[in-house]
């Protein structure tokens, strides 16, 4: 098994938001559009990224940052430039004040800003809704994931700023895929990182662990008990759960009610059946499952799958 497919099988843009913004120093602008993630790369210049509750980071030409939502942050030529520009929820654009900036900055095909030629350019893609996303991998992310240039070798930077502007049949599908493929390619990237991958893809090396998580991911509909899963790996029940609880954080039982439960979120925006989707994540009924559900998301299934 491929230990990264079920995490980087997530994304799922459809109709995502793209834009290239060039723009003059002096510029700032405060996003607040309770997005819940947002890529950055800087195709020309320069820009910094001020996150309310992270270090600033400076982005140069090929950099990628990912920006988990909601909360508020800043893009900027300088940390000490003041905002000038807000974005609001739906990508409504308008100055502090109160001056629409939508259409007054409108420079043709996905492009806004000062000038076609200005100093510094950005390409932003923005997943709209959390639906497209899934759970696994926002959890999975740091607030703010910083992808520098020299650290990756990846073309999709330049090949999305080569068709944000494009406006040919199809071309919605086309960066919608294509801002999938970047995130996809950031992940991993910075999973290959030492000291950033997630406790439990961590412990897929352990050679107990390992193959327990392997176990409840590729069938997380069979009806696991600690004492089955310590059989099918070797060892004493107590010493997987105590072992498996140390690596990956949490209890081999509640790991698989995450992970079942992450799955029916992604299955149910899929147009699956609610006995379907409970069928195929371990559980006994729909009203098992919606129940479950309810009590981690939030809502009933229904209201999920009609949120997305």
């Amino acid at each position: 098994m491929d230990t990264l497919v079920d995490l980087l099988d997530g994304p799922r843009a459809k109709g995502a938001f793209l834009l290239r913004t060039v723009l003059d120093p002096p510029w700032s602008i405060r996003i607040e559009d309770e997005a819940p993630l947002t890529l950055v790369a800087v195709a020309r210049g320069a820009a910094w990224l001020l996150p309310d509750h992270d270090p600033a980071v400076r982005l140069a030409p090929g950099d990628v940052a990912i920006v988990r939502g909601p909360a508020p942050y800043t893009v900027a030529d300088d940390p000490a430039t003041e905002p000038q520009v807000l974005i609001g929820p739906g990508q409504q654009c308008h100055t502090l004040w109160g001056e629409d900036l939508g259409h007054r900055w409108d420079l043709g095909v996905r492009t806004w800003g000062h000038d076609r030629d200005a100093a510094d350019m950005m390409l932003t893609g923005t997943y709209q809704t959390c639906g497209e996303i899934s759970r696994r991998l926002l959890d999975a992310l740091p607030t703010v994931l910083v992808l520098h240039r020299d650290e990756w070798d990846c073309p999709l930077v330049d090949l999305l700023g080569a068709e944000i502007g494009r406006d040919d049949p199809g071309q919605e599908a086309v960066l919608d895929r294509l801002l999938d493929l970047l995130l996809i390619a950031a992940l991993r990237a910075h999973l290959a990182r030492p000291d950033t991958a997630p406790g439990w893809y961590l412990a897929l090396a352990d050679p107990v662990v390992g193959p327990a998580l392997k176990l409840l991911q590729t069938d997380p509909a069979h009806q696991w008990t600690v004492e089955l899963l310590a059989r099918q790996v070797g060892v004493s029940r107590a010493a997987l759960a105590r072992r498996f609880t140390a690596l990956v954080g949490e209890p081999p039982m509640a790991f698989l009610t995450g992970w079942r439960l992450g799955l029916a979120a992604d299955l149910l925006r899929s147009g699956a059946t609610l006995a379907a989707v409970a069928r195929r994540v371990g559980y006994g009924s729909p009203f098992a499952l919606s129940t479950a559900f309810k009590r981690v998301h939030g809502v009933s299934p229904q209201q999920w799958r009609e949120a997305g």
